[in-house]
């Protein structure tokens, strides 16, 4: 890893949800108006993902009024405030710039099928993997409150032990 991986490692966003283009994504923008910020959905297929590491971009296509709308977003950017995965496509290219001619049903996605199990699986797995990290973090916490107390107790030893009370002590004797 260079030193550049490590500096852009602290700006990398982990609360994106895996996605791949053909997949029919809700993104949710903050808008800034003024003095006013608000949350705006674009929601549309993912026809292509550029890059990687903090500059990875995706971009979405939808159709308004009839008219293509294609938008890019920075996958890592702080303007996305959520973004969600409404149905999984499934398809054969990395891009899909096809889409922008095709009309109507032959523009459609075919849905990738999830097998059941496999689903409950990969929950079940993420469920355990994140009540592992709570336990992890609260021991981490745990200790911390131990570490803290401790020295605590050892300044006030140690401030029993200061030469000016050994000299006293000896000076009584």
């Amino acid at each position: 890893m260079n030193k550049t991986d490590l500096v852009e490692q602290a700006y990398l966003r982990n609360d994106i949800p895996s996605f791949r283009p053909g997949d029919t994504v809700k993104v949710h923008v903050r808008v800034v108006e003024g003095s006013r910020e608000r949350v705006q959905v674009f929601q549309g297929v993912v026809i292509g993902r550029q890059n990687g590491g903090l500059r990875e971009t995706f971009t979405v296509r939808k159709i308004s009024f009839g008219v293509g709308v294609e938008r890019t977003f920075p996958v890592h950017s702080p303007s996305i405030a959520k973004l969600e995965i409404v149905s999984r496509g499934q398809v054969r290219r990395a891009k899909l710039y096809y889409l922008r001619e095709l009309r109507g049903k032959k523009a459609r996605i075919k849905e990738r099928r999830v097998d059941e199990t496999k689903l409950a699986a990969m929950e079940e797995a993420a469920a355990q993997a994140a009540a592992e990290a709570a336990q992890e973090v609260a021991d981490q916490e745990v200790a911390d409150q131990e570490v803290a107390e401790e020295p605590s107790e050892t300044a006030a030893v140690a401030v029993d032990e200061s030469p000016e009370a050994a000299a006293e002590e000896k000076a009584e004797v």
